[in-house]
């Protein structure tokens, strides 16, 4: 069965699981993962799409206005897919839902009116990758590294966070990857910020570039810090105490482990470094997918990581922080944004035959 139908297999799934009619998917990350990586989006900080996806037991819809509908037929061959296009002008206000729903029981991946929202069980969906989505994490990731590779080795002091991110947005876009999100902290705003969207501060020696790449719809996360001169002790432990908890969290990320026994092994290795209570100031992270982080880990998650799902973990110590993404596979995880030639710690994980290796920071003299 190929990837499109165990899509739609898994939606009459859910409809039937929770007593409905129809299923209405308006988020541009639910359009791409149904449509296994087309693109509803104009404004690509929008959640909502330009078009709809409406699935029923009896025929799938695409609702869209005629601006778009061209591009979505020539260019991303829904037509050829199987997806019966309803196409209302522009100009005209048309409620082809409520025409297409009268008198079915509606579920959709967001609020909307007289419909249940299923947005936790669509995440769920997203997250629940197929064989084909890992091939294409797996491209992304590749992509994404060598993105910021590039971009993190142009930096240099005196340089603006707006430049930096310039850099980070240029090399991603110029490889067909958006960076949707694209922080970048320098020297004391890395201390200050867990969220640092880029200022016109000017780089003194250190610098953090935090990139969430979109590609056929999927994100795949990367953060990577740099520094100029000799790097600070107490950084230094910072970087060691952090590489730990990462690595920690990845040789943990197993299948049949639920998420809260992962999260509160981290939160033992947080302890044991000397940082304590580090996790409570950022979430550390969770299953990705068609949203950088499809639902975010807890010390009570339930949910079971299984194989061919893909985690971003992003444990930080204040002024440091770690960040990869990881595809989970049968015997192993495998680091999808590995950085060849980047300095590495090696990080020996009870249990782990081989060492775990987490990105340290690059110095430059």
């Amino acid at each position: 069965m190929n990837e499109f139908s165990q899509k739609q297999d898994r939606i009459q799934a859910l409809l039937a699981e929770r007593k409905l009619d129809a299923l209405l998917l308006r988020r541009v990350s639910s359009f791409a993962w149904a449509t296994c990586g087309a693109a509803s989006y104009v404004n690509t900080a929008t959640t909502n799409g330009e078009a709809a996806l409406l699935i029923t037991s009896s025929g799938q819809y695409l609702i869209t206005n005629n601006i778009e509908a061209t591009r979505l037929e020539q260019e991303e061959n829904l037509v050829a897919q199987g997806w019966e296009f309803r196409v209302v002008p522009w100009h005209e206000t048309q409620d082809t839902v409520a025409e297409l729903t009268r008198g079915l029981k509606l579920g959709a991946d967001g609020p909307y009116p007289g419909a249940i929202d299923l947005s936790g069980d669509l995440a769920r969906l997203r997250a629940n990758l197929t064989p084909e989505e890992g091939e294409r994490f797996r491209a992304l990731g590749r992509i994404c590294a060598k993105a910021m590779d590039s971009a993190i080795r142009a930096v240099r002091p005196g340089q603006t966070e707006y430049q930096i991110a310039g850099l980070l947005a240029y090399e991603a876009e110029s490889r067909g990857v958006q960076a949707i999100v694209n922080l970048i902290a320098t020297d004391e705003r890395i201390f200050s910020f867990r969220h640092p969207l880029p200022t016109d501060k000017k780089l003194d020696r250190y610098a953090m570039l935090v990139l969430c790449g979109r590609r056929w719809g999927l994100v795949c996360s990367i953060t990577r810090l740099v520094h100029f001169g000799p790097l600070p002790d107490e950084l230094r432990h910072k970087a060691e105490a952090v590489a730990r908890v990462d690595a920690a969290f990845i040789a943990a990320t197993r299948p049949g482990e639920t998420l809260g026994a992962i999260f509160r092994r981290a939160t033992e290795v947080y302890a044991e470094t000397g940082f304590p209570d580090e996790w409570h100031l950022h979430h550390q992270g969770g299953p990705a997918g068609y949203e950088p982080r499809e639902y975010v880990a807890t010390p009570h998650s339930t949910d079971v990581v299984s194989v061919g799902q893909v985690y971003a973990w992003n444990p930080s110590i204040t002024g440091t922080k770690s960040e990869d993404t990881i595809l989970i596979g049968e015997d192993g995880n495998e680091i999808l944004t590995a950085i060849s030639g980047w300095p590495t710690l090696s990080v020996t994980v009870e249990g782990q035959i081989a060492p775990i290796l987490r990105p340290a920071i690059l110095g430059v003299s």
